[in-house]
């Protein structure tokens, strides 16, 4: 496959995957214009480096829900309801979501509803509510808000933390939380796929593109969650709005 195309995918998973531009769209945009498709065996690691990644950034927070502490007991809790609905989804129409609504047109037109949803976010007057006044309706919302993002160009990240924060959420705990509620979401999708190597081997890629793919999408991974919260804590999340509409527009007429 080539080193470069592997550490463009990297790339490509990493930023999007975080940064509000839809990770999914994204990637069928690339793979229509580049005729590039890593496979199975590619699309697994390149999101376990994404998965390090987060982990990484959120560490304190995973640790303190791993043991059990009080203090991250309530977050726990949010944690499990809200990732309910995209893994019942997931699970029953990913599939069929994949294969139905993959196509250019729906990805432009779904790009442009991401970037309404990122142009309004730095207009919401949140009630700045910490995580002791999260409620339990919060964290159904904003795993609905997830569960949207199956439609490829529904950024994942975006729908998120803009539900977060329409739900009065502080914009630093809507971050986070949405960020820790993607720990569920990546690992399972990557676990489901995951079981398919064991049929289709390296799938055509050799180890060493394997492993920079999944260090290159750790490293892009990385910044874009540092970039993001530094924007979402300065209300600057809606500067991806323009590129969204951008994209859309330019997929949906000239494409």
């Amino acid at each position: 496959m080539g080193l470069l195309n592997v550490m463009i995918l990297g790339l490509i998973q990493g930023i999007t995957e975080f940064i509000p531009v839809s990770s999914s769209g994204h990637l069928v945009i690339f793979q229509h214009f580049m005729e590039v498709d890593g496979g199975i065996t590619l699309n697994v690691f390149l999101h376990f480096g994404s998965l390090l990644a987060v982990t990484y950034v959120f560490r304190e927070e995973i640790i303190g829900i791993i043991t059990l502490k009080e203090k991250y007991r309530r977050l726990t809790y949010f944690i499990i309801v809200g990732s309910i609905p995209a893994g019942v989804i997931g699970l029953l129409f990913e599939d069929f979501f994949e294969e139905v609504f993959s196509t250019l047109t729906v990805v432009g037109v779904a790009l442009l509803i991401t970037g309404f949803l990122l142009f309004i976010s730095d207009k919401i007057n949140t009630e700045e509510r910490p995580l002791e006044k999260m409620k339990w309706g919060d964290a159904i919302f904003v795993g609905i808000a997830q569960a949207l993002a199956i439609f490829p160009g529904i950024s994942r990240s975006g729908s998120t933390i803009v539900g977060g924060l329409f739900k009065g959420l502080d914009r630093e705990l809507a971050a986070r939380f949405s960020f820790l509620l993607a720990l569920p979401v990546i690992g399972g999708a990557t676990l489901l796929q995951a079981r398919n190597i064991f049929s289709v081997g390296l799938d055509g890629i050799t180890a060493i593109e394997l492993t920079t793919g999944t260090f290159t999408s750790m490293i892009a991974s990385f910044f874009a969650i540092k970039v993001l919260l530094i924007l979402i804590k300065k209300e600057k999340l809606s500067i991806f709005a323009y590129y969204c509409w951008a994209l859309g527009l330019t997929i949906i007429f000239i494409v």
